[in-house]
Formats: C-alpha cells, sequence, structure tokens
C-alpha cells in the first residue's frame, strides 16, 4: 500500500468515524458485539477504492467517490433517506420556508428516468398540465438515462426566466410528447381559504406543511370567524406531500380538543418514542419564542361539521391530521385512499455542512394505527373524475420502501435496485392516467363546480348524506349517513 493510499484511507476512515458518531451520538454505549461495526465490509469498500483509484481509465476524483459512496449507502435505506450536500441542505431550509427557485415539481427516481412525483399548485410545472405519474425522458436534448436523480434536478433548475423542455412519457399516451417550461422562482403560500357555497362554509385547501403553515392557517379563520356565522368547513389536503411534522400537529390543533392525542412516533432512539398532543409546546417544537397562535382560539372551530378530502396524493404531514380527525371523530374523511408515507425523516447536520435525511421512526395515529405502506382509508370513497380509471404512485410502489408485517416488525418486500431520492421533501402523488395523444390534460381546479370531491363533501355537510352520483364507488359509501360529526 502507499504512503498516498494509506493517508487516503485514514482519511476515508476518520470521515466514517464522524459520520457514525453525528449520527449516534445518543446511544452508541448501546452498541455490542452483534451489532459492531462490519469490518470486512469496511476492508472490501478500501480495496475497492484503492482498485478503483489506480485502475480506472482515467484518474478519478477521490472526494467524489467516497461523496457518492455516502450517497448511495444511505439511498440504499428506503425511499426518503438520502444524504445532502451542502447546496441541497441549503436549498431544503429555504423550501421548508416556503420559497425556492426551479419549476416547482417534486420528484423521484425510477428506472433510470425521472417520475413526477406531484406538481406543486400555482407553479410553472402545474400550469403546464404535468402530472403525477409521468416520466421525463430527456432534459432539453439530453437523455434522463444514466443521469443521477441529483444531476437530472441540477439540470431542471436554473435561473428564473430561462426555459427548458422536457420530454414526457405518460402511460396511455403512445408517444413521449414535448413540454416546455419557464422557470419561476416558487412562493408556496401553503393555506388558502375562502367561503364557498351560501357563504357559511369555509373551505381550506393546504398545500404542504411549512413553518408558516399554522399561524397562516390561524390568521385565515380568524378573519372568516368575524365575518359571519360558520355552518362547515372543508379541509382540502388532496395532492399534499406533506412537510414539517409540528407543522401538522398545529394544524390538528386547531380542530382537536386540548391536549388531544394527534401522533404517535416509535423508532430506536429514546426521542423518537414519543405522543404529540394539540399543545403549543408540540406545535411550536417547546419554543418560548415563538408566539402561540392558537392562544384564545375560538371554540367553534373545535366543533363545527367538519369534512377532510384526501387522495393519493395526500401524503405524510396530510396523513397525519388526516389520520388524527379520522380517529377523534372529528371529521369525515371523503376521496381516495392517501399516500401511505408514515416515517418520519429527520434532518440530522454533519460537520461539513452537508446533512443526512434520515429515516428515524415511523408514526402512528391516536388508535395505534400505522400509516406505512398501507395509507389511510376515507370514509366515502368518491373517485376525483366521473368516468376515469386510475393507476395511482403510493408508498408501496416505491422501491425499497418499508413495510410492516402483521405483528408490525419491519420487513422488506422487495429489494432496491434503483437508488431513489426526492428533490422536493415531499413524497405523495395522484396519478390520474386519463390522458391523450396531445399532451398534459388540464388539471381540476380544486374547490370548483368541476370538482366532484369538492361537490360531494359539500352536499354531506348540507344534506348529511352523500348526493346519490356519489355512492357507486364503494358499497359502504353507500349506505346514507344520517348525523354529522
Amino acid at each position: 500500500m502507499t504512503t498516498r493510499w494509506r493517508r487516503m484511507a485514514w482519511s476515508v476512515s476518520g470521515m466514517f468515524v464522524g459520520v457514525l458518531l453525528t449520527l449516534t451520538v445518543t446511544g452508541w454505549a448501546g452498541r455490542t458485539e452483534t451489532n459492531a461495526l462490519p469490518l470486512q465490509e469496511l476492508r472490501t469498500f478500501a480495496d475497492v477504492l484503492d482498485v478503483v483509484n489506480k485502475a480506472y481509465v482515467e484518474e478519478p476524483d477521490d472526494k467524489k467517490l467516497v461523496v457518492e459512496a455516502i450517497r448511495g449507502m444511505v439511498a440504499s435505506l428506503d425511499p426518503h433517506s438520502a444524504f445532502l450536500d451542502a447546496e441541497e441542505y441549503r436549498e431544503l431550509q429555504v423550501g421548508t420556508q416556503g420559497e425556492f427557485g426551479g419549476l416547482g415539481i417534486e420528484v423521484t427516481m425510477e428506472d433510470g428516468f425521472v417520475k413526477v412525483v406531484s406538481p406543486i399548485e400555482e407553479t410553472p410545472a402545474a400550469r403546464a398540465g404535468l402530472q403525477a405519474g409521468d416520466l421525463i425522458i430527456k432534459l432539453d436534448d439530453t437523455p434522463v438515462k444514466g443521469m443521477t436523480l441529483r444531476d437530472a434536478v441540477k439540470r431542471m433548475r436554473g435561473e428564473p426566466g430561462t426555459a427548458i423542455t422536457l420530454t414526457v412519457l405518460r402511460k396511455g399516451n403512445d408517444k413521449p410528447f414535448a413540454v416546455k417550461i419557464t422557470r419561476e422562482v416558487i412562493k408556496v403560500r401553503s393555506v388558502k381559504v375562502k367561503r364557498v357555497a351560501e357563504g357559511d362554509v369555509v373551505y381550506v385547501r393546504i398545500t404542504n406543511f411549512q413553518e408558516t403553515t399554522g399561524p397562516m392557517l390561524a390568521e385565515q379563520l380568524k378573519r372568516q370567524a368575524r365575518n359571519g356565522e360558520i355552518k362547515g368547513i372543508i379541509l382540502d389536503l388532496r395532492n399534499d406531500p406533506g412537510g414539517l411534522l409540528h407543522a401538522a400537529i398545529g394544524v390538528s390543533a386547531a380542530f382537536l380538543p386540548e391536549e388531544a392525542l394527534v401522533v404517535k412516533t416509535k423508532g430506536r432512539l429514546p426521542d423518537t418514542q414519543r405522543a404529540y398532543h394539540a399543545r403549543a409546546e408540540d406545535y411550536l417544537r417547546g419554543s418560548d419564542e415563538q408566539r402561540d397562535y392558537l392562544a384564545n382560539w375560538p371554540e367553534m372551530f373545535r366543533t363545527v361539521p367538519m369534512v377532510v378530502l384526501i387522495n393519493a396524493g395526500s401524503a405524510s404531514a396530510s396523513e397525519i391530521v388526516a389520520g388524527a380527525l379520522q380517529d377523534h371523530g372529528r371529521a369525515k374523511l371523503l376521496g381516495e385512499k392517501s399516500f401511505g408515507k408514515g416515517s418520519v425523516q429527520t434532518i440530522l447536520p454533519l460537520n461539513d455542512g452537508t446533512a443526512l435525511k434520515l429515516t428515524t421512526a415511523l408514526y402512528y395515529t391516536p388508535s395505534g394505527r400505522s400509516i406505512q405502506a398501507e395509507g389511510i382509508e376515507p370514509d366515502f370513497v368518491v373517485p376525483e373524475r366521473e368516468n376515469g380509471k386510475r393507476k395511482a404512485l403510493r408508498e408501496a410502489d416505491l422501491q425499497g420502501h418499508i413495510e410492516l408485517d402483521a405483528k408490525g416488525q419491519i420487513r422488506r418486500p422487495a429489494a432496491s435496485t434503483q437508488p431513489n431520492g426526492n428533490a422536493g421533501g415531499g413524497e405523495g402523488a395522484d396519478a390520474d392516467t386519463q390522458s391523450n395523444d396531445e399532451g398534459p390534460t388540464k388539471p381540476i381546479e380544486y374547490g370548483s363546480e368541476q370538482d366532484r370531491q369538492f361537490q360531494a363533501a359539500l352536499y354531506w355537510l348540507r344534506q348529511g348524506a352523500l348526493p346519490d352520483w356519489a355512492k357507486e364507488a364503494k358499497a359502504a359509501t353507500a349506505q346514507t349517513v344520517a348525523q354529522k360529526p
């Protein structure tokens, strides 16, 4: 072994130890011989790195090799864990604040192509008609096959005002089609509230869960309370890919009794085994500096009849809210089964400005239900489109997803052969296979007269039952519900 290689080997070993210490500082003392570091495999890694360094057709970048090895290691765990370089970490932090640059699209990698997980509302991608489940096979004139997800995302991002042409393959189309999209600075306002029907029903649309979601919801609902009587609330969580856990707790707390259990998390480390309740210390993350946006909260919001709309794009934080309101009997759920992402990702900063987004726990609804790879079943199944056949992308479809057996133990239904990742932080998506050969179809405007699920929810709030046309999807939903939640 050369002197240069010895120095590099020590550097690599030190880096791995540094990462491990960062991750397990609270639980290192519990390590036993049965889960000791795999020294033989680490030696093999060092041997492979040595051979590549000596024999590859051109001299490789040692740093890049090691970083990509870390990236692949973490990505092999499950579809939602990822190593974030300094730039990706900064973008993630900005994204949770509600502003970031790009096309406004959440993506993952499947079979070597970029797969659309969900276009974000009111962004260039959504206006261009991209749909969940679309495969992006070419970026401008460059094929996606062979790219990493990270490289593809970097190509899609760029200066606002510049354009990129995506070549898209959609199930149901005979041939790919091209979509030209102009990049923008994406500013996502996560909460939209309006009065509907005769003005006594409030429609609340949450597109994702950010730092500002809870305060924004509280501010707008208080304003509605001052503007007249409220006889019902429709909370729309469709195609909401999730976001921050404490934001989901805050939204739940706005509609549940004080101190009600919202969600439980269970992981290996002691601080991941927690119960979160509808109280300020949980939705404010224990900060004494933040103003409690639910202080002096109108009690009517905890009792007014309520319907929650969900679909296959409702994931993670959305499922926490939907599951909590359903378990407490606070609201009826209407739409289609949710995505099924019942895992909690923790951002673990490392010393060099990078970070790990690591799955550290699974979450459970107040009644103890696990959502992981199962999703939440609505009380009333109402398809989004009247005659549309639907193939929805869900957690159980992702390679390497975590699944629980009958005893609640983690098992792996299939090995992952393709690295998975996520560029935008959300994972849920609704894949509507209705399409035509000319390209994207016009998306449904949520909360409009053409929105079948919204109209069914509105009818139920008015009549205490579903309209006849909404009772066809499932026998259980054909039963008339006489009482309100």
